[in-house]
This record gives C-alpha cells, sequence and structure tokens, in this order.
C-alpha cells in the first residue's frame, strides 16, 4: 500500500498503441493520479507523446520500470508479453494496471498473481467494459436485492472488430489474437461481475470466416454460473450487422456515430500489404491518432453491445443515458450523471487499492478467472463439448 501522504501516483505508460493512448486523458484528468513517463518501442508514437507532454520517454519496458520517479505502470504492451512486463513491474516495486487480456495461460496469470503478492504491490487488470457506470449500477441495484435474484444475461455485439487495421499476432489466435482475447473478455469480465458468483460451465461455437483474417472472428457462448443463473454471449466482428443500431447509434466510446456498415472491410480490401496495413495501425489507433478521441468528451455513456439482465422482478437493460428497468410498474430509466467510458472508475478502484487498502473487485484472481473462461470458451470449442471448470 502506498503512502496515502503522496499527492498523486506517478504514472508510467508501457506501450502507446491503441489502449494506451485511449488511458492518457483519464490518467492526466484524474485527481489521484498523474503521468510521469512512458515507454514505447516505436519512435512515432514516442514522438507524438513527447510532443503532448513534458516528461522522459524511454525505448523500452526496463527503463522506464526502473525509475524512481513512476510509482505504477499501466501496462499496454501486446497481449503475449503481459506477464513478462507484469512481472518486471512488480519485481521494481511498482504498482500495476494491465491491460485485459491478463495473459494468455493460467500459469502466466499464476506468475503475474505471486510476483505482485511477493512484491506487496497491487495489481488490477482493466480496463474492461465491467467498469462502465450503468454496469456498476445495475451492481449496486442486485446488492441492495432491489430486484430479486439474477436469472439470465443476454448479450450480442456486431462490430466491423475483424476489418481494422492489425499487427500480424492479432490474427494468431496462439499469440492472443481474434476475438476469443480481444473481445469476448469484456462480455465475460461483465457476465462475471453481474452474476457475482463462479462460473460452473462452459458451451460455445466459434467461427473464422474469413481466411484473409485467419482467427476467431464471431462466437456464440453459453455460461452457467454456480449461482444457476446463466448468459449467453453473441459476438461477431465481421462488419456486416451494427449492434449500435439498437443503442441509438452511440458507439461503445459513448459518442454518436453515423452508420458505416462495410466501411473498415472496404478500408482493409484497399490496404496494399502488411506494411502498409501496420502504418495504417499506428496512425489511426497509437497515441495521438485520429480514433483514440484525446481531449473529447463523451455525451452519453459507454457500453460494449447490448445487454439484457433479468431479474426476479424486472429486466434491465442499459441505455444511451443510464438504465432502462422495465417491471410490473411499466418502464422507467434510471439517468446516469456519469458519462462516457470506465477508465476513471477504474483509476478509481486502482487508487483505492493502492492507496487506501481497500480490496478491488477487478484483482489478479477475478481476472484469472476471466482467462479461464476464455480459454475454456476456445477449447468448448474446438472439441464441440460442454467444459465444466467446478463441480
Amino acid at each position: 500500500m502506498m503512502d496515502p501522504a503522496k499527492a498523486k501516483i506517478r504514472f508510467g505508460i508501457l506501450g502507446l498503441g491503441m489502449a494506451g493512448g485511449m488511458m492518457v486523458p483519464a490518467l492526466a484528468n484524474h485527481a489521484r493520479t498523474v503521468i510521469s513517463g512512458a515507454a514505447d518501442l516505436n519512435p512515432d508514437l514516442r514522438a507524438r507523446f513527447g510532443r503532448d507532454h513534458d516528461v522522459e520517454v524511454n525505448d523500452n519496458a526496463q527503463a522506464l520500470a526502473c525509475r524512481d520517479d513512476i510509482d505504477a505502470l499501466y501496462i499496454a504492451t501486446p497481449h503475449q508479453f503481459h506477464m513478462e512486463h507484469a512481472i518486471l513491474a512488480a519485481e521494481h516495486g511498482k504498482h500495476l494496471i494491465v491491460e485485459k487480456p491478463m495473459a494468455l495461460s493460467l500459469s502466466d496469470c499464476d506468475a503475474m498473481i505471486a510476483a505482485a503478492r511477493r512484491n506487496r504491490v497491487t495489481l488490477i487488470v482493466g480496463h474492461t467494459h465491467s467498469f462502465d457506470p450503468a454496469i456498476r449500477h445495475i451492481c449496486q441495484l442486485a446488492a441492495a436485492d432491489t430486484f430479486g435474484l439474477l436469472a439470465m444475461i443476454a448479450m450480442w455485439n456486431y462490430t466491423d472488430f475483424m476489418y481494422r487495421p492489425r499487427r500480424p499476432e492479432e490474427l494468431d489466435t496462439a499469440k492472443g489474437g481474434g476475438i476469443l482475447f480481444n473481445q469476448l473478455p469484456h462480455q465475460v469480465d461483465t457476465a462475471r461481475l453481474l452474476a457475482g458468483s463462479p462460473v460452473r460451465s462452459v458451451r460455445a461455437m466459434t467461427g473464422i470466416l474469413d481466411p484473409r483474417r485467419p482467427t476467431e472472428g464471431c462466437a456464440m457462448v453459453f455460461l452457467e454460473f454456480i449461482s444457476g443463473a446463466a448468459a449467453t454471449l453473441v459476438y461477431s466482428g465481421y462488419d456486416r450487422f451494427d449492434s449500435d443500431e439498437m443503442h441509438s447509434w452511440v458507439a461503445a466510446s459513448g459518442r454518436r456515430k453515423s452508420p458505416s456498415h462495410g466501411a473498415a472491410r472496404k478500408a482493409f480490401e484497399a490496404l496494399k500489404g502488411e506494411a502498409d496495413e501496420l502504418r495504417l495501425r499506428s496512425d489511426r489507433y497509437g497515441y495521438g491518432g485520429n480514433a483514440n478521441f484525446q481531449g473529447l468528451e463523451a455525451e452519453y455513456q459507454a457500453h460494449f453491445g447490448s445487454l439484457i439482465a433479468t431479474y426476479q422482478r424486472a429486466d434491465l437493460r442499459p441505455s444511451p443515458k443510464g438504465i432502462l428497468v422495465y417491471s410490473d410498474e411499466g418502464v422507467q430509466e434510471i439517468l446516469l450523471p456519469h458519462a462516457g467510458n470506465g477508465r476513471t472508475l477504474l483509476l478509481d478502484e486502482f487508487c483505492a487499492a493502492a492507496v487506501d487498502g481497500t480490496p478491488a473487485a477487478h484483482d489478479g484472481q477475478f481476472a484469472r478467472e476471466t482467462v479461464e473462461a476464455c480459454l475454456a470458451i476456445r477449447d468448448s470449442a474446438l472439441q464441440r463439448r460442454e467444459i465444466m471448470l467446478r463441480p
């Protein structure tokens, strides 16, 4: 636990791609954090970041982790490096937030948890959409037994994920590519948080519908929880139907969008090889790119597709402005004041754990169980059978 007398937690950002770049505004504007450094292998991303922030920028993880002016690291490197970089941070006494997924194997997760415990540092995994304000508020309503026991959760999300610019490893399932480790963790994490119960079993199918993108791009999943509740998760990233249509054309970021069916697929088909795709990924999704929305406030609530949670006495659905409650009294909307995504709430939870000693909901063990479920989804689809996680 950190010294509460410290004014702010000094963060270093390890990885200035999409996840790291989108975290910068939250870290810069949070009342309890300050950006003190960053590191990335890409010289263009380092230059963009250095242009905007008067802090030292390093070109490797070791240099950032050993700095005395850094208290915590936000690890947003490619998935296959999460374990290595988390252990590096912990062994240098740095608290850490690791981007999802926590890692690509349960043994890697265990090593990360052990390193954090051994070095007495806080480990939280995020950002997942289970931090979004609407999800947190539904959890609060459930904790107060407002609508009785949870029976089932239905989630579905249709996006252009598979045709966004990708690095080669993002198209290799073994290296964490495709939706199994990039998109389904959002749904699994959210369903687990709402259920408040361990997953008992998983049955799933996955699909690779475009051989040019040779990794899983769609899935249908059935989760059964020990509590008796169940969840269905549907995801497709092939840029045809867009489920934001069912969310009043508000994007996952909480910002208004215009329908653009097939636009990402057409842009992909116009690319002139791997180098062109890597350049476009950096220009669009890296720090300072035109898809990171630095400094732009979201007008509506963030979300991850459509979700309906069925309780004994009501169905609940996140809306652009809050939560819709369907009960015997009709339809009521609970308006939520906190617009935008859950990154601020992620930092709230992290600071409370690192500085105040408050146990974190999204700690290493919670994240490990999300990885366990995602691996079970992969195995269930390959073996075409139900995978039991717990008796």
